[in-house]
């Protein structure tokens, strides 16, 4: 039985949820594999709690975080996702609007596995989101 590979991202920018989107569904019409949006780190959490209890195979395989969002940001949302024995090896990514050499730092030591701070262009997008597709989803492809 083949699993499907996944990604879940938390974003509050209803922009660049869409955008995300848009590209990732480029991606799958060459490769299997599901995309869901949730639009903070509580939302998040609840959600990976949720799959745990029905199914820990469904978990995701890529965890991508927007730093800034309401109720639990980027940080705080890879704090519990790092102290929860269940979901800790899932490969979290930290998407930034800022580039902050600090809380970069910060979200490495907490576990995170890449900080990234946003492209401000289409193609730039479509380059960071390709290139997370290929190192954690699909890294045999390359």
């Amino acid at each position: 039985m083949i699993t499907l590979k996944k990604i879940l991202l938390a974003e509050d920018d209803e922009d660049d949820r869409m955008i995300f989107e848009e590209i990732v569904q480029h991606y799958q019409e060459e490769r299997e594999f599901s995309f869901h949006a949730v639009e903070n780190g509580s939302l998040l959490i609840q959600l990976l709690n949720q799959q745990l209890k029905t199914d820990p195979a469904v978990l995701p395989n890529l965890l991508v975080l927007d730093q800034n969002m309401p109720q639990m940001n980027g940080q705080e949302a890879l704090k519990v996702i790092k102290g929860h024995p269940q979901f800790r090896k899932i490969p979290v990514v930290i998407f930034s609007t800022y580039n902050d050499s600090r809380l970069a730092n910060e979200c490495l030591n907490l576990g995170a596995a890449l900080t990234i701070t946003k492209p401000d262009s289409y193609e730039g997008f479509q380059r960071v989101i390709g290139d997370l597709i290929n190192e954690f989803l699909f890294p045999e492809k390359e």
